[in-house]
């Protein structure tokens, strides 16, 4: 007979794991499924985010900034002089590994500490609520759940242009663990993964071009901070050319040759490196069994409702495999909601209030509707914009670039939209989520005390600046 558990969870990453430590909080005997195997040979927890992504890159980008600051004057400011400065790319990378080990390894403590049985192997759905587990070394042992919920996330899009062989021309995976500064790097896709990589291997002095077949730059983020990002980029030296369809590439004495079209028609480059950054698609083939009920749509996403119920009573799926943003924040809030809702409590997530972030330098983030979000849906607004370069606290930093901009309800001054370029944009962002998350007005905002001098003042001054009350800005006439 078949062990029985209350929840299985197919996937560790961070809405897997999340939602199997609150499970095993709430009384429910739980088990999560993992395969993926770390740089040691061991099954590693934490999925993408923490092995491959999130976790890794920011390490990345952190060395690569004091690395930029110490080489290329920026520290000449504050009175420091710094010569002779190099990069040991191997040191750097070994720290970023490290970082992951410490935290994959808190993971599986804090499995331990709350009594999550971890099952190593790859995990698939059968009908029933049956979960099939494959390790490593093909033994099959299948348990029984009343309560499934699917994490399985996503993995890297390739295209055909572009043929990974892990060496020239590899995913955000293998950009993670370049040994040597490459002299010419070519990235595909000015999205999110793009431009953090491409700015990570920038500073440390790669020749980097961006090809983005999209003709608009960064389409989901307010115009205005968009238009002031792509100025701040290209001032950085990362050469972003939109309207890029790559055709084609051709791999020739360690270098890859990219064959492209623009608006001056056919093109060619020539990199040391090749980075395919052009979005995920969910990993939801091989996770499911063929007569399990579950409904997926043409692009491999499981249909789920408000509260990740899949179509087949007590199965659920969450993060990268259903509907909205592919972020690891969402996954682990629906993996909480989900154990929630299984003992029988009522939570929901806000979905219109998921903050995004681009951890480039300067960051930019956002939540809520943008202006050109509102225009379109004919809702009248009013806007508050106030820029670091008059915040006292950005000039001790000597980090002046970028703006806040608060964008509110005509009517009824309701804050319907937050959006950051500049420095600490994630965590100025996650203020302004706080306070959408609880109704306020711009006025709410403008009438709370911020402690001076602070880069947060500068979203008080945005909320001023949304009703002509702005202190540090000569405020818009009234028209």
């Amino acid at each position: 007979m078949s062990q029985k558990f209350d929840v299985v969870v197919i996937g560790a990453g961070p809405g897997g794991y999340v939602a199997a430590i609150r499970a095993a909080q709430l009384g429910l005997k739980t088990a999560c499924i993992e395969k993926y195997i770390g740089k040691d040979g061991k099954v590693a927890l934490g999925g993408t985010c923490l092995n491959v992504g999130c976790i890794p890159s920011k390490a990345l980008l952190d060395s690569s900034w004091k690395y930029h600051e110490a080489h290329d004057g920026g520290l000449d400011v504050h009175g420091i002089s710094a010569k002779g400065v190099s990069i040991d790319v191997p040191a750097m990378v070994g720290r970023k590994d490290q970082i992951v080990k410490n935290l994959t390894g808190g993971v599986a403590t804090l499995f331990k500490a709350n009594g999550v049985t971890l099952l190593e192997g790859h995990g698939k759905l059968l009908a029933n609520k049956q979960v099939e587990v494959t390790s490593s070394d093909g033994q099959v042992t299948v348990y029984d759940a009343e309560n499934v919920i699917i994490a399985s996330g996503s993995t890297p899009i390739d295209i055909p242009p572009a043929k990974l062989n892990h060496d020239t021309i590899v995913d955000s995976t293998g950009a993670l663990d370049f040994q040597t500064v490459p002299k010419k790097l070519g990235v595909i896709g000015a999205g999110v993964i793009g431009l953090e990589l491409g700015s990570v291997w920038g500073r440390l002095g790669s020749e980097v071009t961006v090809l983005e077949a999209q003709d608009k730059f960064l389409s989901l983020v307010d115009d205005q901070i968009a238009k002031d990002a792509l100025k701040t980029f290209t001032k950085q030296g990362l050469s972003i050319r939109l309207g890029a369809r790559v055709t084609g590439s051709e791999v020739k004495k360690g270098k890859v040759t990219v064959f492209f079209t623009d608006a001056d028609g056919e093109q060619q480059m020539t990199f040391d490196k090749l980075i395919v950054a052009v979005g995920r698609r969910p990993v939801t083939d091989q996770v499911l069994g063929a007569d399990t009920g579950v409904s997926i749509d043409e692009r491999g996403f499981i249909f789920v409702d408000d509260y990740c119920a899949t179509s087949v009573p007590g199965v659920y799926a969450i993060g990268d495999i259903v509907r909205g943003p592919m972020l690891a924040h969402k996954a682990s809030e629906e993996g909480i909601m989900v154990a929630e809702r299984i003992v029988g409590q009522k939570p929901q997530m806000s979905y219109d209030l998921i903050p995004s972030v681009i951890y480039t330098h300067p960051e930019i983030a956002w939540v809520g509707k943008n202006e050109q979000q509102l225009k379109s849906e004919g809702v009248e607004y009013k806007v508050g914009v106030f820029p670091f370069a008059a915040s006292g606290r950005a000039m001790a930093a000597n980090d002046t670039g970028g703006m806040v901009k608060l964008i509110a309800d005509a009517k009824t001054d309701r804050v319907l939209g937050v959006h950051v370029i500049g420095p600490s944009a994630a965590e100025l962002v996650q203020q302004g989520v706080i306070a959408m998350e609880f109704g306020s007005s711009a006025e709410d905002l403008g009438l709370t005390v911020f402690s001076h001098p602070t880069l947060s003042e500068a979203l008080h001054e945005a909320a001023l600046a949304a009703n002509g009350h702005a202190i540090h800005i000569a405020n818009r006439k009234k028209r």
